[in-house]
């Protein structure tokens, strides 16, 4: 299987040979500029105690509880900070009634000098004997407008929106059981990108490539940071 997704990172092939190329219109990456990313492993660290006496806990006066998470990663572009992660924002309830498998979700991240995307993929689990496998879906947060996206793939892209929001829907004949919907958000935009596994050897019709793909993307948008 090919390793250069769109928007892609030929280190990370090794991490990312089973996911699906990405891209709104599936297309790699490469169609804003090749570029040489890579997966960051995330380590947790700990701190040591000490001997000493614990501190007074803080007075619910002196304490300020944080609703704003630093982004794990920043470009040096000036673009927005990319406010929704694809990994962390999106609660495991809402995965599970949308037929995703919340334990199956994998994180990537293409840092790049003028634009960066987070990404995370999820394994689905609706399955159709002799019709569907599974579904898979891809997620990309970029600090890239929905402009920016319309002049690169605007050859396979149609206007939409997605409970209000200006969004693209993405079917590339070229790309085989791929479709996407891409949203606009205040830091740049949203791409969801699902790929059909079909259960059989025979072509799937273009036309189901899209099927209830706006329902699922409906479903998901309100957990995404306007």
């Amino acid at each position: 299987m090919r390793c250069e997704p769109q928007w892609s990172a030929r280190a990370a092939c090794t991490v990312l040979a089973s996911l699906p190329e990405f891209g709104g219109s599936g297309g790699r990456v490469g169609g804003w500029k090749r570029v040489a990313g890579s997966i960051a492993l995330i380590a947790a660290t700990t701190a040591c105690g000490t001997d000493a006496p614990p501190a007074d806990p803080p007075s619910a006066a002196d304490t300020v509880t944080s609703t704003t998470r630093t982004p794990r990663i920043v470009d040096e572009s000036g673009r927005p900070a990319i406010t929704f992660d694809p990994c962390l924002d999106i609660p495991d309830d809402v995965l599970v009634e949308a037929q995703y498998d919340p334990k199956s979700k994998r994180p990537s991240e293409y840092p790049m000098e003028t634009y960066t995307f987070l990404g995370c993929s999820f394994e689905g689990t609706f399955h159709i004997p002799d019709v569907l496998d599974e579904y898979r879906l891809t997620i990309l947060a970029g600090n890239v407008t929905l402009e920016e996206e319309w002049e690169k793939d605007g050859h396979v892209s149609s206007h939409t929106n997605v409970n209000g929001r200006d969004a693209l829907l993405q079917l590339d004949p070229s790309n085989k059981n791929n479709c996407a919907i891409t949203v606009r958000t205040d830091f740049g935009m949203v791409i969801f990108r699902r790929t059909y596994f079909a259960d059989h050897a025979r072509e799937v019709p273009i036309d189901e490539w899209c099927s209830d793909i706006d329902e699922l993307v409906a479903q998901l948008e309100p957990h995404l940071h306007r």
